[in-house]
C-alpha cells in the first residue's frame, strides 16, 4: 500500500493510527533516507499509544523504551551500526516478549538487520517530487486490513 504524505502532520497521523490499532508483539521496520520521516512516524506511534514522554531518535543510545502508554514502545535506531553489530544486540527479545513486556517495536534503519522477525510491517519512507513524502507499507506474515481502511 502506498500513501502520499503531503506534510509532517500526515506522517505523524499514520503513526497515531498504528499506535491506536496495533497489538502487542507488533514490529515495524522503518526504512528511508535521512529526514524522510522515520522518527516522526514513531512519535505518532507514541501519541497513539498514549505516551506523553517526548520521543526522540535513539541514534546514540540505540534503544529507547517507553512504558507508560497502552502498550510499551521499544524504539530502536540502527543507523550507526554494521550488520554484525546488530546481530550481537539480540533484538529478538523485544518481539518475542520473553524478557521484556510485549509491546510495539519500531526499528529505524532496519535494512541493517541481518535477520528479521517472523511477522512485521515494513514501512519505506521516501521524498516525493514536490517536497511531499510517500510511505509504502508492506505487511509480512501479518494482516492490517482493519487498519488500512483507517489510513
Amino acid at each position: 500500500m502506498k500513501l502520499l504524505l503531503p506534510d509532517t502532520a500526515a506522517t505523524l497521523n499514520i503513526g497515531i493510527i498504528l499506535g491506536e490499532k496495533l497489538a502487542a508483539g507488533s514490529v515495524i521496520l522503518l526504512e528511508g533516507d535521512l529526514g524522510a520521516g522515520k522518527t516522526t512516524l514513531v512519535q505518532g506511534l507514541g501519541r497513539g499509544l498514549g505516551i506523553t514522554e517526548s520521543i526522540v531518535s535513539p541514534t546514540f543510545t540505540l534503544i529507547n523504551e517507553y512504558t507508560q502508554g497502552r502498550l510499551p514502545l521499544y524504539h530502536l535506531d540502527l543507523y550507526r551500526l554494521e550488520p554484525q553489530e546488530v546481530s550481537a544486540l539480540n533484538l529478538e527479545i523485544y518481539w518475542e516478549g520473553d524478557e521484556v513486556t510485549p509491546g510495539i517495536v519500531a526499528i529505524e534503519w532496519s535494512e541493517r538487520m541481518p535477520y528479521k522477525p517472523m511477522s512485521y510491517l515494513q514501512i519505506h519512507l521516501t521524498y516525493g517530487e514536490q517536497g511531499d513524502r510517500q510511505a509504502e507499507i508492506t505487511p509480512f506474515n501479518c494482516t492490517i486490513d482493519d487498519i488500512i481502511t483507517t489510513l
